[in-house]
Parts: C-alpha cells; structure tokens; sequence
C-alpha cells in the first residue's frame, strides 16, 4: 500500500537509522490495520551536487515521494491530519538533523497493484484480516472478499432501508 522513496544525501542515515526509520513507519501503517508487508520504503543517496531547490544547489534537502495503494484519504480535514501525522513521524530523521525537506502523497487505484500476483483483497474482508495475520500476499476466493461482521440482518432490504 505504502511505498516510501526517500531520497537523501549521502551519508544522511546509517543502517541502523534506515531500520528504524522503516519499522516507524511500519508501525504507523499497521494500526490501520494493513498488513506490514504492504509498507516498503526505498531510500536513495543522491550526491550533495544533484539536488538544487529553486535553482540553487542544495545539500541538506530530503524528498519524501509517498504512493497509496490500498487505501485512500477521504476528504481534505482527514488528509490534512495524516500530512500532519506524517510530519511528526519524519521529524526525528529530518527536522531534529537540520534537513529541509518536502513531501508529496500520490494515491494509485487499488486495481492496478498487486502483491505476488495476487489483486489485494478489499479493506475489511476476511481475506485482508488473514493477510494481517500470516503477513504475506496468498491466493483467496470469492467468500472471502466479503466484509468481517455483519453483512445480512434481518428485516433490512434495499427497499425497507431507504
């Protein structure tokens, strides 16, 4: 769902800074819930001397290039706060070093991903929980497209819920 490109000056982040960057990030991914192994993050060192901002040569300047998959943000207050949660969960790794940086979240249609060939079940169905669990992308059938919870009560039709 998430992938994360993050394109740094050489040197900005340590193996260990890019592990726990990423398990950060993981994390806030995962109360949605999704499953973990949807999040990737990519993080590319880019020369002091490739990165200009307005013209002018840049060297302590980090992109965030983010792309939603399987979910999106619905309405301007909810994306407003997730830029915001976003913000605060990069600012150890950006504005606590002294980096400028930008980020832009991009939202692809869910139809046109898939994880080890395999089309992401739709949010909420016992496919999607069950990839939660086990932490990998498996085949599923129809039945298992439909919604956790309750689906069908009774009493309720299309014609008596209006």
């Amino acid at each position: 769902m998430p992938l994360w490109k993050v394109y740094h000056p050489v040197g900005a982040y340590s193996a260990q800074d890019k592990k726990e960057f990423a398990e950060s990030v993981t994390a806030m991914y995962s109360r949605i819930p999704i499953p973990k192994f949807y999040v990737v993050m990519i993080f590319e060192e880019v020369a002091a001397d490739s990165v200009y901002v307005g013209g002018a040569s840049h060297g302590k300047f980090i992109r965030f290039k983010l792309e939603h998959m399987a979910r999106t943000l619905p309405g301007p207050i909810i994306r407003e706060w997730w830029v915001k949660a976003v913000d605060q969960l990069i600012a150890p790794y950006v504005r606590d070093r002294g980096y400028d940086w930008e980020v832009t979240i991009d939202e692809v249609p869910a139809d046109l991903w898939s994880l080890q060939g395999e089309i992401p079940p739709p949010f909420e169905s016992h496919a999607e929980k069950r990839w939660v669990k086990e932490n990998k992308a498996s085949p599923y059938g129809l039945q298992e497209k439909l919604p956790v919870g309750d689906l069908f009560r009774p009493g309720v039709t299309e014609r008596s819920a209006g």
